[in-house]
């Protein structure tokens, strides 16, 4: 018998964090993540159900919402992504399939992607950095597709000034992070 062990993006049993002065970079692997495309002709009984599982409706362009555990940005149209957290959420696709039916198709996304979360008054300064998101105009719960070096990320506003979230593939996990801690060096 294997004897597995799970491993973060960046191939640790940890998390990696990195701090610096005003600035906390901090890897995220526990998070479940789902997406949803609704079905042509099919888009308002995905939406509705989407609502019912969700506990809101499904975000507008450019935007997120989240209720109890449930985050969902929009990634395209009609096409949104849904995060949870992993420990109680380990099968959200399988969940988020239940719950829309045939309406949609879901896939899951949770070992495709990795998250990394910036806090601190300084998250700016390394953004600006990095990509051509005006990370300073973007409002609470805002959501937008960017390059962040050479690769095509996701960033999240989790809160206006303070908290911002970095979505990218996991494959590149070392790449965006190595982007992310070096662009933060350069901005103290």
């Amino acid at each position: 018998m294997h004897d597995l062990k799970p491993i973060t993006p960046l191939g640790g049993t940890a998390p990696q964090v990195d701090s610096f002065d005003g600035l906390q970079i901090a890897e995220c692997p526990d998070w479940a993540l789902a997406s949803i495309a609704a079905r042509r002709g099919r888009e308002a009984e995905a939406a509705g159900a989407a609502e019912k599982f969700l506990g809101s409706a499904l975000p507008d362009v450019a935007a997120s919402t989240q209720e109890g555990p449930f985050t969902a940005f929009w990634t395209g149209p009609q096409q949104w992504m849904v995060e949870a957290p992993h420990d109680s959420h380990e099968d959200l696709a399988a969940q988020v399939k239940s719950a829309l039916g045939d309406t949609a198709s879901i896939t899951e996304q949770t070992d495709g992607w990795c998250r990394f979360d910036l806090t601190g008054r300084r998250c700016h300064d390394a953004l600006e950095r990095l990509c051509n998101a005006d990370s300073r105009a973007m409002a609470q719960g805002q959501v937008t597709r960017t390059r962040l070096e050479h690769l095509g990320c996701f960033l999240i506003c989790r809160e206006k000034d303070s908290h911002f979230s970095v979505i990218g593939p996991r494959s590149s996990a070392g790449s965006i992070h190595h982007a992310l801690t070096v662009a933060a060096g350069s901005a103290i």
